[in-house]
């Protein structure tokens, strides 16, 4: 029998699944398949997800392990910081080890244990990183400019300036006004952007971001190959970098900022050494169910409840305990 975990960061929810364990690893396509199969919140498994986490043995050397992530639709994300988290956590047990590195798509990241959140809610800190932010590394055009720093751009919407920050997926950002991050305009702005346009080839995640005090923000995404999500962790981080590199007065280099989120919080905090950004997201890493299913059926991509063992963890009721007592945001278009 196979294993697969479901699991979430800020209830940023995938399936964790440790391809060294398998007897034969699945193709790309058998994973794509697979991924689509299991996100479905109509038909997948405990009600879908929004991605697929696989993890391979290490491609570069010191690193404990790699992580892919394969969207809902999909593709593949370059990384995923909510999802990195869920990994660490998975490491750290399987190899009983406390800080390691992981590969990611463009990076071997440095992950920790960090104290618990709250009791039963496991929090881990991940690196992110690389960050960049020339037009190329998006990549974006047709916008009159070589990058996007809190600049007006009029084909998105008027009267708004936008950030483009490759950390390294590709994140639009927009500080708003609680009446924008409530109303309508991050619906329409996130599918056109994700859709055929003349300006992100190959889409973007969108995130506005509204400042609700000295090193707090709430934020809210449209992430490419997704949808609206409850949070998502390198959408987050790149929100912290542009919030301190553009709201100086509000938010701080090296000093821990609260990001609330609709799925909960997370706290980032934003370093310069060496020339170089990168960004500390520390959160929970909740195991809400283990699976156990044939092996054979994660390569059919045929995952049912009709023929896996589900067993619930108790962690979620935890972790809703939590965030239970975080300050209440009215989103009417709350996924």
């Amino acid at each position: 029998m196979a294993n697969l975990i479901k699991v979430h960061g800020s209830q940023n929810s995938f399936f964790i699944l440790d391809q060294t364990k398998l007897k034969t690893a699945l193709t790309d396509d058998q994973l794509r398949k697979l991924a689509q199969h299991l996100t479905n919140h109509q038909t997948g498994v405990l009600g879908g997800a929004d991605g697929l986490l696989v993890v391979n043995k290490p491609t570069r050397p010191g690193a404990l392990a790699q992580m892919r992530v394969i969207n809902a639709d999909g593709s593949e994300a370059s990384m995923c910081g909510n999802g990195l988290r869920t990994v660490a956590r998975y490491l750290a047990e399987r190899d009983q080890k406390e800080s390691f590195k992981v590969d990611t798509m463009d990076a071997s990241l440095q992950v920790r244990r960090e104290k618990d959140f709250a009791p039963d809610v496991p929090s881990f800190a991940v690196e992110i990183s690389p960050v960049r932010f020339n037009k190329e590394a998006l990549p974006f055009d047709n916008l009159g400019h070589d990058r996007l720093l809190g600049t007006p751009v009029p084909e998105f919407a008027p009267q708004l300036t936008f950030s483009a920050i490759a950390i390294p997926n590709p994140h639009l950002i927009s500080f708003v006004s609680q009446e924008v991050i409530e109303g309508p305009l991050l619906g329409e702005l996130g599918p056109y952007l994700n859709g055929d346009n003349p300006y992100f080839s190959d889409g973007v995640n969108v995130n506005f971001a509204h400042i609700l005090g000295p090193n707090h923000l709430f934020v809210r995404t449209y992430e490419r190959g997704v949808g609206f999500t409850n949070a998502c962790g390198t959408g987050m981080s790149a929100t912290s970098l542009a919030f301190v590199l553009l709201h100086g007065d509000q938010g701080a280099f090296d000093e821990p900022i609260t990001v609330y989120n609709p799925g909960g919080m997370v706290k980032t905090v934003v370093h310069y050494q060496d020339r170089r950004y990168w960004v500390e997201l520390v959160g929970n890493a909740t195991f809400t169910h283990h699976i156990k299913v044939e092996e054979a059926d994660l390569h059919q991509a045929s995952v049912n409840a009709e023929n896996c063992t589900i067993t619930a963890t108790g962690e979620q009721v935890a972790y809703e305990q939590f965030i239970r007592h975080l300050p209440k945001f009215n989103l009417s278009q709350r996924n």
